[in-house]
């Protein structure tokens, strides 16, 4: 008898933003290398009237009615949640999904609320990483969101531990990716347009961060060892990068320029510090190749793309020694730090710049590159997918029977 290979599933892949976001990143190249193994993709998104992906997508996509942001964060939420809910629910008549996949709190609990409704059979969440909120509700709504997955998966050990360890749940880690065509040392006409846009000097010290100014990215424990650093190094400049969140980070970005000006440290273009906001995604390899060092200090991380996109494109990175960095980066690789004493970030950066070595460098980000690929990532998945979907179906037969 010939073997007849599986059919392609129809997934659904949810994602809580259009910015450009480490989830978002994850979600957008997963459907990429899912699409490109023959399987049927959708992704889906808020956003509102007119707004799209910050980068092309090659799959399908459909953008879910979002308004402008409330000041409530609950409200907000909530208001994100209900329009998935609803979305997903007028497409059920005709759209099929073999595979509804969240990635993030607001998707899951849509997800939750079809399959409460007896709408949907079960569906998929990653667990990037796990916050702190202030507000029950929005712990309340975290904690749903993972609990009522049929299926949970995590990107790190780390975050598959603690979910084990501490709540008992059953999770498989899933790798993240990195597209290393994409980034790359060599200088390009682009990098010097950049760095006259961004006010950016040349030949000075250039450190740089991504992910905008928020206390889970340590960024203002980086200033203060940019503080240090620059007494050595008087025209050395700290870029930082990114910053669209949902989440409301105003009181650390007040603290943030507070420490600044009392440095006597101004922030704008060409300035000490320069803080780009959200740029364009065709900008990002140039915006590394720019950096004489990129620092990733995060107090709380669910895996950190970031260093596979700055040593790919030829950056020393310094990095937390905590997990999950810990878990695929070996010594050498990286220069550590200490992410609660800013004079040991402030020492690891001055080495990461002193004894740049870019053959070590490119020695580090071949192997990551080759143990870590979205096409690998996706057969992961599709395999958890099937064993997901088969166990669905055992379940259901044995309700027939026992009925």
């Amino acid at each position: 008898m010939r073997d007849v290979a599986p059919r392609p599933l129809r997934i659904g892949l949810l994602t809580h933003s259009v910015n450009p976001r480490g989830g978002v990143v994850h979600t957008l190249e997963l459907a990429h290398a899912l699409h490109d193994a023959g399987h049927r993709v959708t992704v889906f998104a808020p956003a509102s009237k007119g707004q799209e992906f910050f980068r092309p997508v090659r799959c399908a996509t459909c953008m879910v009615p979002a308004a402008p942001a409330p000041r409530d964060m609950v409200e907000m939420v909530g208001t994100r949640i209900e329009a998935f809910r609803s979305t997903i629910a007028a497409l059920r008549p005709r759209a099929h999904f073999d595979v509804l996949h969240a990635q993030d709190p607001i998707g899951a609990n849509a997800l939750a609320d079809l399959q409460a409704q007896g709408l949907i059979d079960g569906f998929v969440r990653t667990v990037h990483h796990l916050e702190h909120f202030e507000a029950p509700q929005l712990m309340a709504w975290q904690a749903r969101g993972w609990r009522s997955a049929s299926q949970l998966f995590c990107v790190s050990r780390l975050w598959r531990d603690k979910l084990a360890g501490e709540h008992g749940a059953v999770v498989e880690e899933v790798a993240n990716g990195i597209d290393a065509e994409r980034f790359g040392p060599a200088p390009e006409a682009a990098d010097a347009v950049l760095a006259r846009r961004l006010g950016v000097r040349r030949g000075a010290p250039v450190l740089l961060a991504v992910g905008g100014v928020e206390e889970r990215k340590n960024t203002l424990r980086l200033l203060q060892a940019f503080i240090r650093f620059r007494a050595q190094s008087p025209e050395a400049q700290l870029v930082i990068a990114g910053g669209a969140s949902l989440l409301d980070h105003a009181q650390y970005q007040r603290d943030f320029a507070a420490t600044a000006a009392a440095a006597g440290l101004a922030i704008g273009q060409g300035q000490p510090i320069v803080l780009t906001g959200t740029l364009a995604d065709a900008e990002m390899p140039a915006l590394y190749r720019l950096a004489d060092a990129v620092a990733m200090p995060s107090l709380n991380e669910g895996f950190g793309l970031v260093v596979l996109e700055a040593l790919a494109s030829g950056a020393p990175v310094v990095v937390s020694r905590i997990a999950p960095f810990t878990e695929y980066l070996r010594d050498g690789e990286v220069h550590w730090a200490d992410p609660l004493d800013a004079a040991s970030i402030a020492d690891a950066v001055h080495t990461a710049i002193a004894v740049r070595d870019p053959h070590r460098i490119a020695a580090s980000a071949a192997r990551l590159a080759e143990r870590f690929s979205w096409p690998a990532s996706a057969a992961r998945h599709i395999h958890l997918y099937r064993q997901g979907l088969a166990r669905a179906q055992r379940a259901r037969l044995e309700d027939c029977v026992t009925t």
